[in-house]
Order: C-alpha cells, then sequence, then structure tokens
C-alpha cells in the first residue's frame, strides 16, 4: 500500500496496520514522516478494503516526540507559528478519521508522540509502556492537539498537572486514570489491538462515522444541536444495508456481528 520511507503500512483482513518507522530515533517525527503520515491517513480513509486502523511503532518503542534536529531550525516565531500550522492536516486527519483507530503503545509515548497516541478511538499499552506530555521539559506548549484531546480524557485539572509538570505515567496509572483502553503484557500490545481492530471492522461503518463525528462535536455544542445531530445521523443509520442486516439476524436468533470484547484474551479494562 504505498511506497514510504518511514513508515511501513499493510492491510489484511480489513485492518490496516500502520508502523512508524525510524527505530534508531525511537520514531520520533520529523518532517518527512508528518507528511508520510498526511498520505497514509488519507490512503487508508479512502481505501473500501480498510474497517479499522491500528497504529504502532517498531523497535519496541511507539514515539519519542517530534524530531529535536528540525526544532533546532525554529528561528523566529512566525516560522514557530508556521511550523505547527503544517502539521494541523494531519491532526484533523487523525481525529476525523472515519474509522476505528487503535493504537499500540510500547516503551515510551512522549511529547508529539502523547499527542499522536490520543487522536486514537482505543489505546492498548504494553506493561512496560511509558507516556509523557512533556513539552515543559523544553519550554515548549503541547502541540499535536494535545490541549484538546488530553481534558477531554482525563478532565482539566488532571490535564493541567501533566502538562504543568511534564511528569511521566507508567502503563498502570496510565489506565488508572483513563488515559488508555487497556493494559496487557509487554510485547503484546500490537497482537492485542489487532484484536481490537479486528472486531470494530464487524461493526456498521456508517454508524461508526457518525457516531465519532456526534462525539467529536459534543464539548463545543448545547443539547439542541446534538439532538439535531442526533436524528440526522439516526436517519441516515436506518437506512444503512447493516442496519437491515442486523435487525434480520436479531428475528432469526443469530448473533450479531459486532459482539464485544474479543475472544481471543481478558485483558485488564478501565
Amino acid at each position: 500500500m504505498g511506497m514510504y520511507t518511514t513508515l511501513e503500512l499493510g492491510v489484511a483482513d480489513g485492518v490496516a496496520t500502520l508502523v512508524l518507522n525510524r527505530p534508531r530515533q525511537r520514531n520520533a517525527i520529523d518532517m518527512a514522516m508528518r507528511q508520510e503520515l498526511l498520505q497514509a491517513v488519507h490512503q487508508m480513509a479512502r481505501d473500501p478494503q480498510v474497517q479499522a486502523v491500528v497504529l504502532t511503532g517498531a523497535g519496541g518503542h511507539f514515539c519519542a516526540g517530534g524530531d529535536v534536529k528540525s526544532m533546532g531550525q525554529v528561528a523566529s516565531a512566525d516560522k514557530g507559528r508556521q511550523r505547527m500550522l503544517d502539521l494541523q492536516p494531519l491532526v484533523l486527519a487523525l481525529l476525523q478519521l472515519d474509522k476505528p483507530l487503535v493504537v499500540a503503545v510500547e516503551g515510551v509515548a512522549l511529547g508529539a508522540g502523547f499527542g499522536l497516541a490520543l487522536t486514537a478511538d482505543f489505546i492498548v499499552a504494553g506493561g512496560d509502556a511509558r507516556f509523557c506530555c512533556s513539552f515543559a521539559r523544553v519550554g515548549l506548549v503541547p502541540d499535536f492537539a494535545t490541549a484538546f484531546t488530553l481534558p477531554r480524557i482525563l478532565g482539566l485539572q488532571r490535564a493541567k498537572a501533566l502538562v504543568f509538570s511534564a511528569r511521566e505515567l507508567a502503563a498502570t496509572e496510565a489506565l488508572q486514570q483513563g488515559l488508555v483502553t487497556e493494559v496487557c503484557d509487554s510485547g503484546a500490545a500490537l497482537q492485542r489491538a489487532r484484536e481490537l481492530a479486528l472486531l470494530l471492522a464487524n461493526g456498521s461503518p456508517t454508524a461508526f462515522s457518525l457516531a465519532k463525528r456526534m462525539l467529536l462535536a459534543s464539548f463545543q455544542s448545547d443539547v439542541g444541536t446534538m439532538l439535531g445531530m442526533e436524528a440526522d445521523a439516526q436517519g441516515i443509520a436506518y437506512t444503512s444495508d447493516y442496519h437491515t442486516e442486523a435487525v434480520q439476524r436479531f428475528f432469526a436468533k443469530e448473533a450479531p456481528r459486532l459482539s464485544w470484547p474479543p475472544p481471543a484474551s481478558e485483558p485488564k479494562t478501565a
């Protein structure tokens, strides 16, 4: 699926697996990876064979953040601002991806890598995973939409505590705080993420896309707006082939195509 220098991308059984592939740099995000990530996300969004996406990192780490070498080239506030503006299409593409996105984290998820992980719908962490909103350590503010995603996941006070202190969270504490969906054995995060993605691929793509848009809008909307979105979305979902088949399966006393949890393991959950 495409030729990339900083990524690996493959599709099997309806699930795309996208691997950050700069292991010697702990998968730090340089400008080339930014561009390739945006290209890959658009490619997966358009591909009808892709029903769910798994994102992970090569070499035992998820992502150590932005590439420090390229940060040293920012010589003015205007250039720094443009650097962030250039990142926004990728952030929006990830947040608005209308297919389930499951992130598998082994090792570190730091800075921009932390923000990248938070764009997911589900985060599976290996037992050795470490999470850190590390921007304050180098005198920077959170980027990669972290100031948008983190308060929505943890609440404002907990988000402030992580942003201002830049302290590190082990996988178990990240689970306790609700930052990750599951913790599994070290080295097993990719396998578990794929199990979740395979299950989610059995859901209705129409319903998932509509529900994700509604949830993304909910914090900026009032109840009237959300009820309007609900009515419009449900009207569309009622007419989908998936819903028609699901009703038929119900009356035939057949199991639904989407049934949680995946049977392969029984991980700890938040």
